[in-house]
């Protein structure tokens, strides 16, 4: 299989880490990215090949006034990562939602016509881009599949919402699903539309953890534990009960009442947050989450 990334960020450095000398050699593998130092370790690392930009720029004898003609080694380098890209069976969009449509436009001369066969599988990993906007800016190309993973993919335990487009063949959604578990699970969507919720339970959600472990580490503190010991119970107590919860069989309520006695301190804990609301406020912000997802999308796909 070969796959082009298109940004060669964190999140593309992990899958490349899955990925290579794994699902296909790292010699299938070409990274488009500016960053010139970012290209090098990847190269090194893994044994990617690589190109600083993709055919977006005018030659200079198709320049109009104005324009800004490339230099001859970013005119190479396009070269290189044209037809890299051109081969790829996989285009995995690893760009920042901002930059997508501007790499939808450079990436259009090289996808077949709407309903030609053929064509590679764009997976998009772009926060808030619906594929329908994804697809208008690229000519109605179809076979896209979203994806919205989350931050510990950097360590090989994420977990990815997924949602394939009509055009998509069962082949590509196999593809796009190996591609995905090479940092973590995966969970298919029957309709693009829930991303927004898996954007507010697990896209989000790592940030819920961090914030709830600081709330602890500080707590420990008041009560007169050093900061470091804070942060080894916090951090262990949040990987064991995480870790419990994963391989248990049972409900996580049930986890929960057995630790809960009557009377006890843990009771006593758990009533002081019901008495706060803490579950309610929980949902209240999944929810501005899923909300404010939706507004993205709205604000990155409104321009024509």
């Amino acid at each position: 299989m070969k796959i082009a990334f298109i940004g060669g960020g964190n999140m593309a450095t992990a899958l490349i880490a899955g990925l290579a000398g794994k699902l296909t050699a790292g010699a299938n593998i070409h990274v488009v990215d500016p960053n010139a130092a970012a290209l090098e370790k990847l190269h090194a690392q893994f044994g990617v090949s690589t190109s600083s930009a993709l055919p977006g720029a005018l030659a200079a004898s198709q320049a109009a006034p104005g324009d800004v003609i490339p230099t001859a080694a970013q005119a190479e380098a396009s070269g290189a990562g044209y037809q890299a890209v051109a081969s790829a069976d996989v285009i995995v969009l690893a760009v920042k939602p901002q930059s997508m449509r501007e790499v939808a436009e450079q990436l259009r001369p090289l996808l077949p016509a709407k309903g030609v066969d053929g064509g590679p599988l764009l997976v998009s990993i772009a926060a808030g881009i619906r594929a329908a906007d994804l697809s208008r800016w690229l000519g109605g190309y179809a076979a896209i599949v979203r994806c919205m993973p989350n931050t510990p993919a950097l360590i090989g335990m994420g977990i990815t919402g997924m949602a394939a487009s009509d055009g998509v063949s069962a082949q590509q959604k196999a593809a796009a699903d190996a591609i995905m578990k090479a940092v973590g699970g995966t969970v298919w969507l029957d309709d693009e539309g829930k991303i927004d919720a898996v954007t507010a339970v697990s896209g989000s959600g790592p940030a819920y953890v961090f914030y709830f472990i600081e709330a602890m580490q500080k707590a420990a503190e008041e009560l007169g534990l050093s900061a470091q010991q804070g942060k080894e119970l916090a951090l262990a107590t949040f990987t064991g009960a995480a870790q419990l919860a994963a391989q248990s069989d049972e409900p996580v309520s049930l986890l929960r009442e057995r630790v809960t006695s009557k009377g006890g301190t843990t009771y006593a804990a758990l009533t002081s947050m019901q008495s706060d609301g803490v579950a309610e406020a929980i949902g209240r912000a999944m929810q501005a989450a899923a909300a404010r997802g939706q507004e993205l999308g709205r604000e990155f796909g409104g321009a024509n």
